[in-house]
């Protein structure tokens, strides 16, 4: 007993964890809590059974409230006194939590750590962090929050930290690393399209653009790098078209200037937009140039907007209904089918509600969104139909956008059987954002494919994307006609009240595993403005997306 109270003596030194505002007892208290916190309790009993010839006991079911805490405290008692090798073995990767927590003294250079724990809710443990960072001379505290979830490892039932990159700093994704140094950009000053400046503090959904630009601009502007903490996005980031973030500024850099295509006014009003939902975005775009005017999400960590990979649902019908146009497989005022169901592919497909229109014409079909209007011409088309109208004429899905930012301009991939049917209705594997599928109502309006651009292409020479081909006059008048009847006296009427008589729109709603609710879906224009938004789970789109879509078409511009 001697020389455990001398090693737990030589411990107590060591500068405690904080937890909850008192110091933990496993750092500072008696033998006990030392024991469980280093390698006694379930690990003794399990060696205790082994000597005794018996099978271990692996521990299933829900964590306890005392698991929780003393996995969290041994992660965070061991990552303030900078023993990484512990703290990564109190996770369920101990591989990536070594590489992230070395890097984060070694590459961030934080150091002089002070974790403390808050108030656990279920598994979860919110914890601050208090520390400064250093490069060369220059010195800055750094302070933030995050949080922790607590598994049990099926194997052994051991509670573990349950481990992502987030955990140590929110802004991280997996894969992502911390660095501190010369920014590898330098800092820009985005303008408006008036010259103003913009600002994440102003313009809080901003804030992801702005790394967009400095990203692509920052070195083409006229700056000058300074000293930073920055995030460094890794391959899937990068995938996921995320840019590289700054978090504390150590040394200002020479900011270049970059203008922009918004419009304040217009992106003021979609910041109050959407903050009136939860998970919305929406985009506003000049159908005659293509010029973005404005962007925002109710969610500033990622932007929806732009690089959101969702099923459109019925929006997707306006591409559908040119196609089917072409072929000579509809006509606005012709009579076209809509029964309450239809089965294609093996799969049985239903109206809302198994609505159904009898004797109706292709335009009541599209104004109400009757999902069989469209299913039951399946079967008479190719299986790369929609993916090749989707690409010659509304130039999505060629991974060619160059708008100044990153976008995924849309995915509408060749398909067979009943996810061919499925896509459609914008369903299947078609995946849009607010950005696309305001582009779409753009093209019909101006009646030609431009692709969308938040910088001019004069500013950087770059090449913007273009459209093989354009609809033929007939089937631009008739989707016209579509889009204007479901603005007028469709799904989209209650939205789109007093806008008219220049305008059209289509709803969406599409169902997602795992929600109660489909993401609901509008897109629009009227007279030189086009938009679109999405509220994820938020319902039918005429509801949800469609008031705000529609209160940016009203301030016209």
């Amino acid at each position: 007993m001697g020389k455990r109270r001398r090693v737990d003596e030589r411990r107590s030194k060591r500068r405690p964890l904080v937890v909850g505002g008192m110091i933990a007892v496993v750092v500072g208290g008696a033998g006990l809590g030392v024991y469980a916190l280093y390698g006694g309790g379930a690990a003794a009993e399990d060696g205790a059974a082994a000597q005794a010839g018996k099978k271990p006991v692996v521990k299933t079911g829900p964590l306890s409230a005392t698991e929780v805490t003393t996995a969290a405290r041994t992660f965070l008692t061991a990552w303030q006194r900078g023993e990484v090798t512990r703290a990564a073995a109190a996770t369920d990767d101990a591989t990536a939590a070594t590489a992230l927590l070395t890097g984060y003294t070694k590459d961030a250079r934080i150091t002089g750590v002070t974790l403390t724990a808050g108030t656990r809710t279920g598994d979860k443990v919110p914890f601050s962090v208090k520390g400064t960072v250093t490069y060369k001379k220059v010195s800055k505290p750094i302070a933030y929050d995050s949080a922790l979830t607590v598994v049990r490892r099926a194997k052994d039932g051991r509670p573990l930290v349950d481990w992502h990159a987030s955990v140590v700093h929110p802004d991280l994704a997996d894969g992502d690393t911390l660095v501190t140094g010369e920014a590898g950009d330098p800092p820009v000053t985005a303008l408006d399209r008036d010259g103003g400046e913009i600002t994440a503090a102003e313009y809080p959904s901003l804030g992801t653009v702005l790394d967009g630009l400095r990203e692509k601009y920052g070195k083409k502007a006229g700056g000058t790098a300074g000293v930073e903490l920055r995030v460094v996005r890794g391959k899937a980031s990068k995938a996921k078209k995320s840019s590289d973030k700054t978090l504390l500024e150590l040394s200002k850099g020479t900011p270049g200037k970059v203008r922009t295509t918004l419009s304040p006014a217009l992106q003021a009003a979609a910041e109050r937009q959407v903050a009136k939902s939860s998970r919305a975005s929406v985009v506003v775009l000049r159908p005659s140039t293509g010029e973005i005017l404005a962007v925002a999400n109710t969610n500033h960590g990622f932007n929806t907007a732009f690089n959101g990979s969702l099923a459109p649902g019925s929006t997707m019908k306006v591409i559908t209904s040119s196609l089917l146009i072409e072929k000579g497989l509809a006509s606005a005022d012709k009579g076209h089918p809509c029964p309450k169901t239809f089965t294609y592919g093996g799969w049985k497909f239903h109206n809302d509600d198994d609505f159904q229109i009898k004797g109706g014409t292709f335009k009541a079909s599209f104004a109400r969104s009757c999902n069989t209007a469209f299913i039951s011409q399946a079967g008479k088309l190719d299986e790369d139909s929609l993916t090749k109208q989707a690409q010659q004429v509304f130039g999505l899905s060629m991974n060619n956008w160059a708008i100044g930012v990153p976008s995924f301009d849309g995915s509408v991939p060749v398909q067979s059987a009943a996810q061919m049917a499925a896509s459609l209705i914008g369903q299947g594997g078609v995946r849009m954002n607010p950005l696309n599928m305001a582009s779409v109502s753009a093209t019909v309006k101006s009646g030609t494919f431009h692709q969308p651009y938040l910088v001019a292409p004069s500013v950087d020479d770059r090449t913007l994307a273009t459209a093989s081909r354009s609809m033929s006059p007939s089937t631009l008048s008739q989707l016209r006609e579509l889009m204007n009847y479901t603005a007028a006296y469709g799904t989209a009427a209650e939205a789109m009240s007093g806008l008219g008589p220049d305008y059209g729109a289509k709803t969406g709603s599409a169902e997602v595993d795992g929600q109660s609710k489909p993401n609901g879906w509008f897109t629009a224009y009227r007279g030189d403005l086009a938009a679109a938004g999405v509220v994820q789970a938020g319902g039918h789109g005429g509801d949800t997306a469609g008031p705000i879509v529609a209160s940016l078409l009203r301030m016209g511009g």
